[in-house]
């Protein structure tokens, strides 16, 4: 009994090797910073820098 265990205990193992070897990799770097990133989250509309600033209405 015991050997068949074995067998389905490291059948399963393969199987989750086969599937971590298949999962795409990226740096850590790019992964720390990705929730920084204004190209990848955007950026909040009153607090970009490159938005022509407005002239008051009144006037």
């Amino acid at each position: 009994m015991s050997s068949g265990a074995s067998v389905s205990a490291l059948q399963h193992l393969v199987e989750q090797l086969k599937l971590e070897a298949g999962v795409e990799r990226i740096k850590v770097s790019q992964a720390a910073n990705a929730c920084k990133d204004a190209l990848l989250v955007g950026s909040p509309a009153g607090s970009n820098p490159f938005r022509e600033p407005r002239s008051c209405a009144l006037l």
